[in-house]
């Protein structure tokens, strides 16, 4: 009977399939602009923006985290992805975790290869659950 049941669950996890693990976080915001507020919930926000502007070549990512009463909040986890979005896959970075400096700054060099259209995704999580999916274009 206990094998039964424990058959029962993995045949529904398997039936369910990617959507039972789906993020809470359904919808891609649009974000700001660079070097503006864009609030993850009702307690904190980021600001983003470009080391310099947008050039083929490396170009760092910056992200600062706050929580509501502007200290920087360091305790989130962001991930970011990038492409071209007229040229789906061919330029695509993946999805790469941004590393925290001393100065509590989040980080990624973008390799941007060619002048176009360029896509930034933003994922941020706390406590392992996604809270925040935002996305950018921007021309190089």
């Amino acid at each position: 009977m206990r094998t039964f049941a424990v058959f029962l669950v993995f045949v529904s996890v398997l039936w369910a399939g990617p959507a039972a693990l789906a993020s809470p976080v359904e919808d891609w915001m649009e974000l700001s602009a660079s070097g503006k507020k864009n609030w993850i919930d009702d307690r904190a926000y980021f600001i983003y923006k470009f080391t310099t502007p947008p050039r083929m070549g490396t170009v760092i990512l910056k992200v600062q985290a706050f929580d509501k009463s502007g200290k920087k909040n360091t305790s989130f986890l962001i991930q970011a992805e990038y492409g071209m979005p007229s040229m789906p896959g061919a330029h695509d970075s993946g999805r790469h975790d941004l590393s925290l400096n001393k100065a509590g700054n989040y980080l990624l060099p973008l390799n941007l290869v060619m002048p176009g259209e360029w896509e930034l995704q933003l994922r941020i999580f706390k406590d392992g659950q996604e809270v925040f999916r935002g996305r950018v274009q921007f021309d190089v």
